[in-house]
């Protein structure tokens, strides 16, 4: 029970931004998109370094001086998956009219759910990585940490949400269908949890480099999208402030619950 309530808490911080379309009329403010674009940018990356590569770390503590290596694999491992994914599945950032990865015929707002989809692959496999080791009782994973890392990203996800539904209804879209849109975009991080889980037997001895895997990803979201968009323009020093809020919020959530 505790497992399935674990995974889809990060999914739950999506739909409830997404639902922000159904009570707002107008798009979110640039400042505050900045604001909640650094923050989501702390969140990211406090998570991948106390509840990703500092427990990978510690589990390869028998490796003695070289218990850095799958933590250094996995992550490297990571960024390069996400460099090719950021390749190969076409999609269109918020600030850009420009799609990236190969050519389609996609629609915009099908293209715009795709590359919140894209960066969300990392943090279903991270919450997924996480309750696996839990459930193999390995001592560097506590079932509190796992909750804290999947409440973090929850949070961070909240802002994405409606970052991602509210323009959706500005270019024309009903409520309904820019919630739907919003809400399939956090999809993928409950599924690929849940697969992550389902395959515990074989995660285990690479849990160090899967742990490190997700953490390399999700670094890469953040400093290929996430800090880019919230320093555009003027007033850049917002989303500085948003990271340092974001980024202490989850240190705490992590040190003391975990």
């Amino acid at each position: 029970m505790y497992i399935t309530l674990g995974i889809l808490i990060p999914f739950i911080g999506t739909a409830l931004g997404a639902g922000c379309v159904l009570f707002l009329r107008d798009q979110i403010s640039p400042l505050i998109q900045k604001c909640l674009l650094g923050f989501a940018s702390g969140v990211m990356i406090a998570a991948s370094v106390w509840s990703l590569l500092i427990p990978a770390i510690d589990m390869s503590e028998p490796m003695g001086k070289f218990s850095f290596v799958p933590a250094v694999v996995g992550f490297a491992i990571g960024i390069a998956f996400l460099l090719l994914m950021d390749k190969i599945i076409p999609h269109l950032h918020l600030s850009s009219d420009e799609p990236e990865g190969i050519k389609s015929s996609l629609k915009k707002s099908t293209m715009l759910v795709l590359a919140v989809t894209l960066h969300n692959i990392p943090e279903g496999m991270a919450v997924g990585v996480v309750f696996a080791g839990v459930m193999t009782g390995n001592s560097n994973i506590t079932l509190a940490g796992a909750f804290a890392l999947a409440i973090g990203i929850a949070i961070q996800n909240f802002p994405e949400g409606a970052i991602i539904s509210l323009p959706l209804k500005t270019e024309g879209k009903s409520k309904g269908k820019a919630f739907l849109y919003g809400i399939l975009s956090g999809v993928v991080e409950p599924v690929g949890a849940f697969i992550t889980i389902l395959l515990t037997s074989y995660v285990v001895p690479l849990l160090p480099y899967l742990l490190s895997f997700a953490a390399g990803a999700m670094v890469y979201v953040v400093v290929e999208e996430l800090i880019p968009e919230s320093s555009q323009g003027e007033h850049s020093n917002i989303g500085t402030i948003g990271f340092a809020i974001g980024f202490l919020i989850m240190m705490t959530l992590d040190v003391a619950l975990g």
